[in-house]
Formats: structure tokens, sequence, C-alpha cells
């Protein structure tokens, strides 16, 4: 790093000392339609081998089967897709269909001297929100400009900032891997016989639902976190209604039924639930929330259907839970935290590891596209 960034110093020294030429991005970028590429049916299935792509975030939407109009990209001729709507892109250098009308396929104008993949790292570092519902490619986003040095310094820059995205791939792909181990053993761990006893969740817990705690009255600097559904908070509260050590459960929206436990006192929401085990002699917390997330999708499957989605209170109470004994529960605990601290833990292991390498990605992105102006002009 501290070579290639001499490098690049050296260069701007001998090349653009006085500063860079800026371009808007419609001066170096062409843009073609997707009208011809449009996927015709959304039957998707993993084994099918075209991907049907968005330029939203959801990035792959599934696979289909149709081999014709396909767009042609390859690792020597990529393409950026660009959602004219929302702004956001990817990078893609594979073949593939779009769902979506809604875009723009960008790649560099023939004549333009520049990286192609530098242009990418560039709009990176552009902070641009749309505050209408409308296509923005056209009538602004085109009209946004780019620092743009000397080849060379571009291609060093790309050079570097590859190094970065290549090694947090790396990263993703093994955490990926441990992801599906952590599964494969959870569902080992936690499928039982006729040998173990169940019983109705309601028979060994107190489930109750949360209170509603409106905005205006939330403090951003609270101490607790607010929780109305199962996945994050949603803010923060000086008061908290719950000590931690629990487990909650979405009530109802979208993600009703989702599972999750709260360590430190936070407030429940009306849209949250409460699993406070009662029979502590015999059931240890943590076994029954790792039972009750490995089967999310039952309880999820389980959701009201007709207006908005939820999972009743007596729902919850009849769902049955494996009692093998204590020190056996205890057991599973103990190696399933370690897997959850491994895969989920983002203070240490690998996802603290991938956030500290995508910050300072982000660092050096922003270090070295950073120019001034040529003469002292935009």
């Amino acid at each position: 790093m501290v070579n290639n960034q001499s490098k690049i110093e050296k260069l701007i020294t001998e090349l653009c000392l006085n500063g860079v030429e800026f371009k808007d991005l419609g001066e170096v970028l062409d843009y073609e339609q997707p009208t011809k590429y449009l996927v015709e049916s959304t039957e998707y299935k993993d084994v099918y081998p075209t991907p049907v792509l968005t330029a939203g975030q959801s990035f792959i939407l599934g696979y289909t089967d149709e081999t014709e109009g396909l767009y042609k990209a390859s690792k020597e001729n990529p393409v950026i897709i660009f959602d004219d709507f929302t702004t956001s892109f990817h990078w893609v250098d594979f073949n593939f269909k779009v769902k979506s009308s809604a875009m723009k396929m960008l790649r560099s104008q023939i004549d333009a001297d520049v990286d192609f993949r530098f242009i990418y790292y560039a709009m990176k570092c552009i902070h641009y929100k749309p505050t209408d519902h409308a296509r923005h490619w056209i009538s602004q986003y085109s009209k946004l400009k780019i620092p743009l040095p000397p080849l060379p310094i571009q291609q060093e820059i790309v050079k570097i900032l590859d190094a970065f995205t290549e090694l947090e791939a790396e990263l993703e792909a093994e955490l990926e891997a441990r992801n599906k181990q952590y599964e494969y053993y959870r569902e080992e761990l936690l499928t039982f016989g006729d040998d173990v006893e169940f019983r109705r969740l309601g028979e060994t817990a107190k489930i109750t639902i949360g209170a509603f705690v409106h905005k205006n009255k939330q403090n951003p600097n609270g101490e607790y976190p607010v929780f109305n559904g199962g996945i994050s908070e949603t803010g923060f509260y000086d008061e908290f209604n719950n000590t931690g050590n629990k487990i909650i459960v979405s009530a109802r929206g979208a993600n009703a039924g989702y599972v999750n436990k709260i360590l430190k006192p936070y407030w429940a929401g009306n849209s949250c639930y409460t699993i406070d085990i009662t029979d502590k002699d015999s059931i240890d917390w943590t076994f029954v929330f790792y039972y009750l997330k490995n089967n999310q999708n039952k309880l999820i499957g389980e959701q009201q259907r007709g207006g908005i989605p939820a999972v009743s209170k007596k729902q919850i109470e009849n769902f049955k839970i494996p009692i093998p004994p204590l020190i056996e529960q205890q057991r599973i605990v103990t190696i399933l935290d370690k897997f959850d601290a491994l895969v989920n833990d983002i203070s240490r292991g690998l996802p603290a590891e991938l956030k500290a390498r995508r910050q300072q990605y982000e660092y050096y992105r922003n270090k070295l596209l950073t120019f001034k102006p040529l003469s002292g002009r935009i």
C-alpha cells in the first residue's frame, strides 16, 4: 500500500501537480436502454443458467432458462447497471437478463481516455440522494462531475482498490461458508426424536406484547433500544419495560415471526412479543432461542393472511419445543454460541474483520479519489 501510494504521489507530481480535469459522467460514459434484455418469464430456479439482475440492492433476483437476448458482459468487457430511479448501481462482468426497464447499461465511450473501473470507483464517491420519483441518469446524474487524472494514475488507483475489493470478496465467501456450516450444525444439534419430551411454549414461558411509545417521546441518545419487531431497534428511549436475556418475536408486518435475542434491558413496542422462560430449573432460555431461530420459518409460515401479516400470541404459546436434559441443552448452547459469535458478532470474528476491511477500503477510496481541480476550477 505504501509503495503504491508513493508511486501515485510521484505520478501526480510528474503529470498533474497543478490539479486534474473534472468532467461530467455523461462525457465519458455511454448508456443503453435495457429493453432488448428484459426477461419474459419470472419462473426462476437456481438450476437455470442465466442470472436475472436488478440494479437495486437485491442484485440477483433469480435464474432463468432463457438464453436469447442476453446482455453480453465479461471480465474483458464489463458493464455498470444503473437504477434510473434510485441511482444505485453494480459492476457486472458476466452474461445476464434484466427484470426492469428502469435502468441504464453504462459503458465508457470508445474515444474516452479513461479506465472504466476507475469511473466505477469514482461513482462510488458520489453522494447523491434522489428526492423525487423520476429517472435521473439523463436529467441529473450524468451531469455530475468526477476527477479524471492522467490514465497511469487512474490505473494505479484501480490496482489498489481492486486489491481491497478482492480481499473483501474472499472474506465474504469465507463468512458465507461459515454460515452454511453453522446452519448445518444447528439443524443437526436441534433435531430430536420421540425420546425427548416436547412441551407447548406457553407451558414453560410467559409471553407478553410490548407497549407503544411514540417516536416524539423517544430520545436518540436514550440508553435503551426500542424494538417494534424482531430484527433491529427502531429507536431509543429513556426507560425499559423488559430486562435482558429475553427472546423477542416480531408480532406483525412483513417480518412477523422473526426471532431474535436481546441481552440487555430494552423497550418492547406494541409489535414485539417478549418470551420470558419461567421454568428456569429445567430450561435454558438460550437453548429455546436457538430452537425457535432454527424453526423461524415455521413461525413465519403461520402468519395470518389478509391485511397486515401477523402472528398471534396463541400461535406462539402453542408452538412446541423439545426439553432434553438441562446439561444437554447447555452443551448445545456452548457449541452454537461459538458459531454464532463467529458469523454474527460484529465486535469479533469474521464480521469484525470484514467491517474493518470495508472501512479501510472506503477510507482509501475517498483519499485516492480526492483531487484538486486544474487551475482551481471544476
